[in-house]
């Protein structure tokens, strides 16, 4: 029997047969000429453009119109006006009425700003009041909303008390005397007017008009409680 001796190829690396079936799967990339040359055309045809350039011939407002040398135009939405010239627009720059003072809306479409409302009406204390309304915050005060959105107020002048113990009603706004006149005599009030005893052997007299002062008082003497003669 004879035995025959193949000699066999030496193995290859893995990753070099698959690199090399890969290779015969994917088809060849060809570059196409015909590529190239349409992103030359295109380039080619982007820097043949030429943007049209109005200096010295006209100008441009913001929303792209043009306007021919000496004519007048309004550049934007709330510019004064301008004029066209070979320098650009040359625009007006005029003295604005002032706003008013009270003004509460102001609109800025126009070369000069628009008052668009007026104030009318005046704030005091935290509360509103209408032109020429009155109205009595406090008891003693009358107050008026003027025309020029200001309060003006006058405060009630009160008489001085014929009293030592004035009591203040309520919704009135002078303090009041509920007892008529008086005065003290010492620590005791003792009414005006009339001889009052404040003790066994002591009689005192207001001064007439004079509330203020401390009473006059005439002390007698006494015996046992008893005035004598």
């Amino acid at each position: 029997m004879w035995i025959v001796f193949t000699r066999m190829a030496p193995l290859l690396p893995a990753t070099f047969v698959l690199l090399l079936a890969l290779r015969a799967v994917t088809p060849a990339a060809v570059s196409n000429p015909e590529d190239y040359a349409a992103d030359e055309a295109e380039r080619s045809a982007a820097d043949s453009i030429i943007f049209d350039d109005y200096r010295g011939k006209g100008c441009v407002d913001d929303s792209g119109f043009v306007y021919k040398l000496g004519e007048r135009f309004y550049p934007g939405h709330s510019n004064c006006p301008c004029v066209c010239t070979e320098d650009g627009p040359v625009c007006d720059q005029p003295e604005c009425p002032r706003l008013h003072p009270k003004c509460t809306k102001v609109e800025h479409n126009g070369c000069c700003p628009e008052c668009k409302e007026v104030k009318n009406f005046c704030e005091y204390r935290g509360k509103t009041y209408k032109i020429l309304e009155e109205f009595k915050p406090s008891p003693c005060e009358w107050c008026r909303c003027e025309p020029n959105n200001e309060v003006h107020c006058v405060v009630s002048d009160c008489a001085v008390p014929e009293c030592v113990n004035p009591v203040y009603e309520p919704e009135q706004c002078c303090p009041i005397c509920k007892n008529g006149p008086n005065c003290f005599a010492g620590t005791t009030i003792i009414p005006a007017g009339i001889d009052v005893k404040v003790d066994d052997c002591t009689i005192c007299r207001c001064h007439n008009g004079d509330w203020w002062k401390p009473a006059q008082c005439v002390r007698r003497e006494c015996l046992n409680g008893q005035t004598l003669s």
